[in-house]
């Protein structure tokens, strides 16, 4: 599908996606936060420890990554948000915190993200989501598992 929007009107709809974003992750509607995605745009994950997904390829790998989200996180607000709007129109750099409960241990989650969302005319095209699997393991529990039992400390977010 050709995007012949205005400059300003493909970064208000970058905006406009984003905020839709993370009022459905609050909401805990996670097929509507998967329905952002256009039907070949991409979930990619850097810093995924070993044994979990890199990447997604398409709107139904979102959907199906993101179907039992809720049942181990409990996201009850988004703390701090930061945008940084790029060259490119369709692409917001946001840095963001969100807290709530890991619903398997019941132990707090606060974890801050940074995600390379790109927009286009069908939907999120491209997120990229960095963010810290060992203060993420932590508090969903399985932080031992990740790191094979040697850790000591706490895991810094």
């Amino acid at each position: 599908m050709s995007d012949h929007l205005s400059v300003d009107a493909r970064r208000r709809r970058a905006h406009s996606t984003v905020d839709e974003a993370l009022r459905l992750l609050l909401a805990k509607d996670m097929a509507g936060f998967a329905g952002l995605w256009a039907p070949n745009g991409t979930m990619e994950f850097p810093f995924a420890p070993a044994g979990r997904p890199r990447r997604l390829d398409g709107a139904a790998a979102v959907r199906e990554y993101l179907r039992n989200y809720t049942d181990h996180l409990d996201v009850h607000a988004v703390t701090a948000q930061t945008r940084h709007e790029t060259q490119n129109p369709d692409v917001l750099v946001v840095e963001f915190t969100v807290d709530g409960v890991a619903v398997r241990t019941g132990r707090p989650y606060q974890l801050s993200y940074v995600a390379v969302v790109e927009v286009g005319a069908e939907g999120i095209v491209s997120y990229r989501d960095y963010w810290n699997p060992l203060a993420a393991a932590e508090a969903l529990g399985g932080l031992d598992e990740l790191v094979g039992g040697t850790t000591t400390g706490e895991v810094r977010r």
